[in-house]
């Protein structure tokens, strides 16, 4: 009788879900059918991209299929089915090229010119280097091409292409870091004077002797009243209990003030890299009779550098596509301001050579500044003045707004917005001992509908920030939904006179620009993120006023730009060849999204909008709008050549306002 019951239950499980999937064909042929009857004032209601019926395209057969069917169907050999990590992936690189060329050897062509002879942990064998080697990619070496001698020699993907050129021109390339100072790092040797003294002057010193953050956030005694105040918003000034102890404080600021950072060698130190006491009392002792009076104290813009954003064209820091190479693109197309990747403050402290990297600047970026992201004051101050030492920059920004759980769960990013005490310390330091601008980026608010940054934003110059950028969505939003450009227009006029205020969020036109400039003419400028990375000449269109309708040789074009750029930057050989095609993949997994203006109804083209199925105008413009990961290869490939056996790519990046692209 059981069974019996069993498999009627089973018969009524099984027509029900036939009935539901009926209905869902019905539901989806219907949208499906009022694409093409849609007017395009209903396909925009719809967030649809009003696309001309003359490119719109019927629904592929493959979605007629069975279930079943799609799952059989077999992936690409070229995208990731399982996650691997990075070490896991870096043997089995080097297991494919069992032999490495020696640099020295390979750019002198002379096994006798390594220094370090047959204690040399790379290979001399130049016959087998050539024999195992893969064959060159078809086109002119990049570097070559810009008229110089190519560093890479023998390992050359281009070695055909070689000819006998000067080693006067070179790649344009600063702030490259200092092995010294790596050293300094990582034996904790490295002193940080100016922060330390400001740190000790605010009581702010605790973190210093603490390695955990969870640690951190519970034994600091002075965040307390920070943390009391989580989730209210505090109009005017910020108060705080930590007032500066003593004279002497001060004064080791205004001694220590004009002092770069130094190495202690010859006296002992602390683990931390602090200086021993001993020094410090013999400072203290003479540094009471050097000021009298601490009011002739300067405020901390006075000293500052000039910087200027008004009505300049500001690129984001964007992570991993806003790379070296494409924001020398982006300056190639119009940019007026780049700003490296975000690196973490932790990271550079420790000596980390890949964080470092994110602060290199190129040559043509002629007014540049680097994202730097902490918890607390005084990892924040110490990578300040490091950075301010070690490297070339216009401006360092301190990102507020980063909604990254990886980066909210250690209490920075966007985190700090629940703590503005903390902010306010942390802003104070970094602008008070050194000349650099200091620039604050931030979002409305950590929830959604519970914006402080209006009350915040009259104090934030009297912390000394030069200018702050507003993300007009809060943390919780991430990035769906618009951005809430009348909130910034808020915070823009409640901002004091000397306090410059970019706005960001959604800016995907020249149309958008201009509004945003004419309905609030005290806003200094507007960041770019997401737009220029789908359409990266939308600085040309800027400047040019006008809606560029670039056709898709002109965009190959773009992309044989950032590769060339790309191979200058990581290398021409093997490694730098795919360490360049895995950028670009990454870069193309946001270019899909453009819409040619040719084949739109309505222009401009709205970044929120999702199209339908279509086609372009040639075989390459579809290609360049296709979904697939797949595709993205092939593009790569007609750039970078075939990809070697076993490659894999996922995209790292998934934006919740545009989360549609897929494997195969």
């Amino acid at each position: 009788m059981s069974d019996v019951v069993a498999d009627a239950e089973l018969a009524a499980e099984t027509s029900v879900k036939e009935d539901a999937k009926a209905v869902l064909e019905t539901v989806q042929s219907t949208k499906q059918f009022s694409v093409y009857e849609a007017s395009s004032e209903e396909l925009i209601e719809r967030s649809m991209a009003p696309i001309k019926k003359e490119f719109l395209c019927p629904p592929p057969p493959s979605r007629n299929l069975k279930q079943s069917d799609v799952k059989a169907a077999p992936p690409h050999p070229s995208l990731v089915q399982e996650k691997k990590s990075k070490r896991q992936l870096k043997r089995e690189r080097r297991e494919k090229c069992a032999i490495n060329l020696c640099p020295q050897v390979s750019r002198t062509e002379d096994v006798n010119s390594c220094q370090y002879k047959e204690k040399c942990r790379f290979n001399h064998d130049i016959e087998a280097f050539k024999a195992q080697k893969p064959d060159d990619i078809e086109g002119q070496c990049p570097f070559v091409a810009s008229g110089m001698k190519c560093q890479y020699g023998l390992s050359c993907r281009f070695l055909g292409t070689h000819t006998h050129v000067s080693d006067e021109n070179q790649i344009s390339e600063i702030n490259v870091f200092n092995k010294e100072t790596q050293r300094l790092l990582w034996k904790n040797n490295m002193t940080f004077l100016k922060a330390d003294a400001k740190l000790k002057s605010l009581g702010l010193m605790g973190h210093a002797k603490k390695s955990n953050v969870a640690e951190e956030n519970d034994a600091h005694k002075p965040q307390n009243d920070a943390q009391a105040t989580e989730g209210v918003d505090i109009p005017g000034p910020l108060e705080t209990e930590q007032v500066r102890p003593a004279k002497k404080a001060k004064s080791e600021t205004s001694q220590l003030g004009d002092i770069n950072i130094g190495v202690n060698v010859e006296d002992n130190t602390e683990k931390n890299g602090h200086s021993t006491s001993k020094p410090k009392v013999e400072d203290e002792a003479s540094i009471k009779v050097v000021e009298t009076d601490g009011s002739l104290k300067s405020h901390p813009r006075e000293k500052k550098k000039l910087i200027d954003f008004r009505d300049k064209l500001y690129l984001a820091p964007l992570t991993t596509v806003g790379n070296l190479p494409f924001r020398r693109l982006c300056k190639v197309l119009g940019a007026d301001v780049t700003c490296g990747e975000m690196a973490m403050c932790t990271n550079l402290l420790q000596g980390q050579a890949s964080e470092w990297a994110l602060l290199r600047r190129h040559s043509s970026e002629d007014m540049f500044g680097v994202q730097i992201c902490g918890a607390f004051p005084d990892t924040v101050a110490r990578a300040v003045e490091l950075i301010d030492q070690e490297c070339t920059v216009d401006f360092i920004d301190i990102n507020m707004g980063c909604p990254i759980d990886m980066v909210v769960n250690k209490s920075a990013g966007s985190a700090l917005l629940n703590k503005p005490l903390r902010m306010k310390n942390i802003v104070e330091v970094s602008s008070s001992i050194v000349e650099t601008p200091i620039t604050i980026k931030v979002r409305t608010a950590f929830f959604e509908g519970k914006n402080r940054i209006d009350s915040l934003i009259s104090d934030i110059g009297d912390w000394g920030a030069t200018a702050v950028t507003i993300h007009g969505r809060s943390r919780q939003q991430r990035y769906s939904k618009s951005a809430d450009w009348d909130y910034i227009y808020k915070c823009t006029k409640n901002a004091s006179p000397s306090l410059q205020v970019i706005g960001n969020g959604d800016v995907y036109s020249y149309l958008d620009w201009n509004k945003h400039k004419s309905d609030c003419p005290e806003l200094s400028s507007c960041m770019i993120a997401r737009g220029a990375l789908i359409k990266p000449w939308i600085f040309t269109e800027i400047k040019e006023q006008r809606h560029w309708d670039i056709t898709s040789g002109e965009r190959l074009n773009i992309l044989k730009d950032f590769v060339r750029f790309g191979l200058q930057h990581w290398g021409s050989d093997t490694k730098g060849v795919e360490t360049t095609r895995h950028f670009l993949l990454e870069w193309l997994s946001y270019t899909f999204r453009y819409i040619p203006v040719g084949l739109l109804d309505v222009i401009p083209q709205q970044i929120n909008w999702r199209p339908p199925s279509y086609f372009g105008r040639d075989d390459l413009e579809t290609l360049m709008m296709s979904e697939s990961a797949g595709d993205w290869v092939r593009i790569s490939e007609l750039l970078l050549g075939k990809v070697p056996e076993g490659f894999t790519f996922a995209p790292k990046h998934k934006s919740n306002a545009y989360d549609r692209a897929e494997n195969g």
